[in-house]
């Protein structure tokens, strides 16, 4: 499973970068607007602090084929790195995916919210698919279902794509959908916290300290061992 931070707050990056397992960063033009912040500093920002190693993903604005894989290389060159346009499915979309990948330009799929749209990103050579978890949710459908297809679907047609599962609220959906098998899910600085947070290891952590210090008080193991 990749882990990648769904945010434009360098802050919140930074913490994550620091702390957990994180293969990237993924935005979007709301998430970037947010930030209300210099368009090529928040992006130059953001590739400082994760490196060229990790992924970054960037979504066009564009509408037509032709920009969209202007709007691709443009953004590639001024990020550098290990690169991801995002492209809306749709049919411009869809004729852009296969030139940027033409042109070695790593693509990720996004706003898919059915299993034919993610076969037909697939097709048409997207590394990655971002399926709407909780947007789904709200309109009464299942998106960890939705995921899970899409998943078997790739199996079964033997594609190479892979499943970037997006748009998260609570723990329980990013658990479901580890369980279906996504490759990755890109997920809010907040909830990172809270997949690792449970009480009852507060409190089993509470209970070693308090055993410790009952024989060894404010002593720590370093100091023991010197």
């Amino acid at each position: 499973m990749l882990f990648l931070i769904d945010s434009a707050d360098l802050e919140g990056i930074k913490k994550c970068v620091e702390f957990f397992p994180i293969a990237g960063v993924t935005t979007n033009p709301t998430i970037i607007s947010s930030a209300n912040s210099d368009f090529k500093k928040l992006l130059y920002g953001i590739r400082e602090i994760i490196g060229d190693d990790k992924m970054l993903h960037v979504q066009t604005t564009a509408s037509e084929a032709e920009e969209i894989v202007r709007e691709a290389e443009a953004l590639k060159s001024l990020v550098g790195g290990n690169f991801y346009i995002k492209i809306p499915i749709t049919e411009e979309g869809l004729k852009a995916i296969r030139i940027c990948k033409s042109k070695g330009i790593g693509v990720t799929t996004t706003a898919i919210f059915t299993q034919q749209q993610a076969l037909m990103a697939s097709c048409a050579g997207a590394d990655f698919v971002a399926p709407y978890i909780n947007r789904l949710d709200n309109i009464v459908s299942d998106g960890v279902h939705v995921v899970e297809e899409i998943v078997e679907l790739f199996k079964m047609q033997n594609m190479n794509t892979k499943v970037l599962a997006a748009s998260f609220k609570t723990v329980e959906q990013v658990h479901k959908v580890s369980m279906t098998g996504a490759h990755s899910v890109t997920i809010s600085p907040d909830l990172f916290s809270m997949l690792i947070y449970h009480p009852l290891t507060m409190y089993a952590i509470d209970a070693f300290d308090s055993d410790w210090e009952s024989v060894y008080g404010n002593r720590k193991v370093s100091d023991l061992i010197k």
